[in-house]
């Protein structure tokens, strides 16, 4: 049992929901990574020039420096920042137990010596940022909560963090549009040939959606429009087979029922005799052109291809048919445009092929008009290796084809029932086996108009390579 691979709407969704994630993650991870970064420098930032600012201030009074120094804390603290002053004595001022801590005596000893402090640190479990100076009495250090100064970046980190989530959300919404909307008509499609499995001839799939998926569509509508006319042209074909074997059976069968039941006189015994066998002449002609007319189209018959002159092969079919053709009144030509026509084929294959092509001109050519049959060489495309072919050409002066039966000309029994009661017909396969020797050969057929009033038809070959 094959393992499910799963439909291609869910595959889309799953890409779709995990390319948003990932996007939103890794967005994220960014996003939050260079805020707090900036963030941080900011407020460092922010606290130096505080701390810049308030040891200009202490330095700057007109009182002692130790008075300015005290004040410049205490206006510290009215703004919410917490600090501590350090004397030249090593006494430590400060309302905040924070910066108290702060200022540790490593810290104490840099700003007495005139050095600046300016770090992170961590507190009583709590991280905070550190900034002294020192003063004309002796130093002064800041501290700040790192959740104070990041305060309003969190938010913005939140709300960041909302709009990818709410545009990984819209990701996941549009994957699932988009997944449905290319799976719907794909879907339509799968269920039409299951249709056209089941038998149905009548299915049309809208042609729609991204190019793949509406040419998928279009091929199996033109598939299904094909099997309508092939299937169509079947039953034309096996309702004629049908009707062309039942007329020589329905003679046989009556004519035996006379002589099995002594109605025919003895005198008419050998005239009905003829009618039966003429007519199971005729059923064994339509069984024999039904086989093969099915071997041709199994690819079956062998094909014996040997060196052959297409010139030497006509004057073989000018010796049989212009008899034939005398003997009802009609002029034969033969008209050899070149000397030779060599090839390598089946001549059998192909004096069966012109042999079918001639019993179907004869049929139709009425008396004092012509069948002509001509071998010629014809240049073929310039850049190919070989650039000549050999042809044979049968052309007579009979009623001739239509346009429209043109393109139909080979289709078993078509122009047998657009013709029958009109013109002279045979079984309606004759063409047909002329069209699956062409292919069998190599080569190629063609119907058209003959100069002679009637019908052309055209046979290509290969010419012999080398030659």
């Amino acid at each position: 049992m094959t393992a499910s691979r799963g439909s291609l709407s869910r595959r889309v969704v799953v890409l779709g929901v995990g390319v948003a994630v990932l996007t939103a993650l890794l967005a994220g991870l960014l996003a939050v990574g260079l805020t707090r970064t900036s963030v941080d420098d900011a407020a460092r930032s922010t606290l130096a020039r505080i701390a810049d600012a308030a040891a200009e201030r202490a330095d700057a009074g007109v009182t002692t420096a130790r008075v300015s120094q005290n004040r410049a804390v205490r206006t510290l603290g009215a703004l919410g920042i917490e600090s501590a002053s350090v004397a030249r004595r090593g006494a430590v001022t400060s309302t905040s137990p924070l910066a108290r801590a702060a200022l540790t005596p490593a810290r104490r000893d840099v700003l007495l010596a005139g050095g600046t402090v300016s770090a992170a640190d961590e507190l009583g479990g709590t991280p905070v940022l550190v900034e002294g100076r020192p003063t004309d009495a002796g130093g002064i250090v800041l501290v700040q909560r790192r959740s104070d100064a990041t305060a309003d970046s969190d938010r913005l980190v939140r709300r960041v963090l909302l709009a990818l989530a709410l545009a990984a959300v819209v990701a996941v919404l549009v994957s699932v549009a988009v997944a449905r909307r290319l799976a719907r008509p794909l879907r339509r499609t799968a269920d039409a040939a299951h249709a056209l499995a089941a038998g149905q001839r009548d299915v049309r799939v809208p042609v729609e959606g991204p190019d793949e998926v509406a040419a998928v569509a279009s091929a199996l509508n033109s598939l299904s429009s094909s099997l309508s006319r092939s299937e169509g042209r079947q039953r034309d074909f096996l309702l004629s087979v049908s009707h062309d074997l039942r007329t020589p059976l329905t003679g046989i069968s009556g004519y035996a029922e006379s002589l099995a039941s002594g109605v025919v006189p003895p005198e008419e015994t050998a005239r009905v005799g003829g009618v039966v066998l003429g007519e199971a002449k005729r059923l064994e002609r339509l069984v024999g052109d039904l086989l093969d007319l099915a071997r041709l189209g199994a690819d079956r018959p062998g094909v014996t291809p040997e060196r052959t002159d297409l010139v030497a092969l006509g004057r073989e079919v000018e010796a049989v048919w212009s008899r034939r053709c005398a003997a009802v009144g009609v002029p034969f030509t033969l008209v050899p445009a070149v000397p030779e026509a060599w090839t390598v084929t089946d001549p059998a294959r192909v004096r069966q092929l012109v042999d079918g092509l001639l019993e179907n001109a004869l049929r139709v050519t009425p008396s004092g008009r012509p069948i002509v049959v001509e071998v010629r060489q014809q240049s073929g495309s310039a850049a190919a290796f070989v650039a000549c072919e050999v042809v044979v050409e049968v052309r007579d002066g009979g009623p001739g084809l239509t346009d429209d039966d043109l393109a139909v000309a080979f289709e078993p029994s078509v122009l047998h029932e657009r013709y029958r009661g009109l013109r002279p017909v045979g079984t309606g396969l004759g063409l047909a086996i002329v069209g699956r020797l062409a292919q069998l050969l190599g080569g190629s057929v063609e119907a058209g108009h003959a100069a002679e009033g009637g019908a052309r038809f055209t046979l290509r070959l290969p010419r012999e390579a080398g030659r």
